[in-house]
């Protein structure tokens, strides 16, 4: 019986050491689909590193090519296009690619509102006011001479009825339109002399863009739109003898401050100016609502870049341009009065002769009437 026993006893802890050796190693469990194989230490030192293969390239499955008014160097106004590049690419994990290309590259700048709505082009990143020749009313999308800053404007657009009227006036032709970044107040223009009176503005020769060049018109200066590209060369050789562009950041960019000694403020004409994405409309109808809500949530971002960027960036560009030998100057109170008298003549002439013009200036002046009490109560 003892030896019965003995041999129970044998045998069992046989049974262990042969289930711990031979039989557990084989029933772990198998490797997840996807997972590395663990990788037996070699003997004599640490298992070697395991290596995953490379993530393969995956083509976007929505491509545009976006036209860009402005180069992709110039600070603000090209930085905003070209962000647009970046976070839908980004947002929509690589499914979604709007591709920047500097102006003229596609076509002329010229002609990017017409590519866009005939389709020859995807998009293009610019101003409304851009195309004020063909569609007056788009004036009143790009800046408001003594009209809204970035708030109210925002406000009259998004909750005032504005929205609905700039895309209308898109849709029609065959374009759909977001607002898709803004500037923040302008200064008002590089002199070569000082403006001390009224009678200095006669005959004045200067480059100015969208409404406020028809008040210094009523006003008897000589105005033209040059491209940004040709501003330098212009004042450099005397062509013209005024000329106003951006904010000081961007001025700054395009060496301005070389040529005229004389910045006024503020920038009436341009209180807030408004930036926009153009999609050809069949192209945004062929979009998913997620990928039409990514496109819209860039450029919403793209707003509260332009106005945090714009508002923190302009101090640095003063004080470069004090230090080079550039005088600040207010408007004398004359001359500003004298100016927004002749914009309510310029504004009216262009509502009495387009309807549609009247209808969207109706809107805002309603808008801001009924603003103008929360302006007064909620300034200092």
């Amino acid at each position: 019986m003892r030896f019965v026993i003995v041999g129970l006893v044998i045998g069992a802890v046989i049974g262990v050491v042969l289930g711990a050796t031979v039989v557990a190693p084989r029933m772990k469990p198998p490797v997840a689909s996807g997972e590395p194989a663990p990788v037996a230490e070699a003997e004599g030192g640490p298992a070697p590193p395991v290596r995953l293969p490379a993530r393969p390239f995956v083509r976007p499955s929505v491509q545009l090519k976006m036209a860009s008014a402005f180069a992709g160097e110039m600070p603000h106004l090209g930085e905003l296009a070209k962000r647009v590049e970046r976070e839908v690419r980004q947002i929509s994990g690589g499914n979604l690619d709007i591709a920047f290309h500097e102006p003229g590259e596609l076509v002329p700048v010229d002609d990017m509102f017409s590519a866009v709505a005939a389709g020859t082009v995807d998009a293009a990143f610019a101003s409304p006011g851009m195309w004020g020749n063909d569609v007056p009313t788009l004036q009143l999308f790009n800046a408001i001479p003594f009209g809204p800053g970035a708030d109210e404007y925002l406000a009259w657009f998004y909750f005032g009825g504005g929205r609905e009227l700039f895309e209308d006036i898109y849709n029609r032709r065959g374009v759909h339109a977001l607002v898709c970044g803004i500037l923040v107040s302008e200064a008002s223009g590089w002199f070569r002399r000082e403006i001390n009176a009224l009678a200095d503005l006669r005959g004045l020769r200067m480059r100015i863009f969208g409404l406020g060049g028809k008040v210094l018109e009523r006003l008897g200066a000589e105005t033209n739109d040059l491209p940004a590209s040709d501003i330098f060369l212009a004042m450099e050789t005397g062509q013209i003898d005024a000329a106003e562009f951006s904010m000081p950041v961007v001025d700054l960019s395009l060496g301005f401050h070389g040529l005229a000694k004389h910045l006024y403020f503020p920038g009436w004409h341009q209180p807030a100016t408004l930036l926009e994405l153009m999609i050809n409309l069949e192209k945004w109808d062929g979009l998913s609502s997620a990928e039409q809500g990514q496109i819209a949530t860039v450029c919403g971002d793209n707003v509260r870049q332009g106005l945090s960027e714009g508002a923190a960036g302009q101090y640095a560009a003063l004080k470069e341009m004090f230090a080079a030998g550039v005088e600040f100057h207010r408007w004398p109170p004359q001359v500003l009065d004298a100016m927004e008298d002749a914009w309510e003549d310029v504004v009216s002439e262009e509502a009495g002769a387009d309807a549609k013009f009247r209808r969207v200036w109706r809107s805002l002046k309603t808008f801001r009437a009924d603003y103008a009490i929360w302006r007064e109560l909620s300034r200092r």
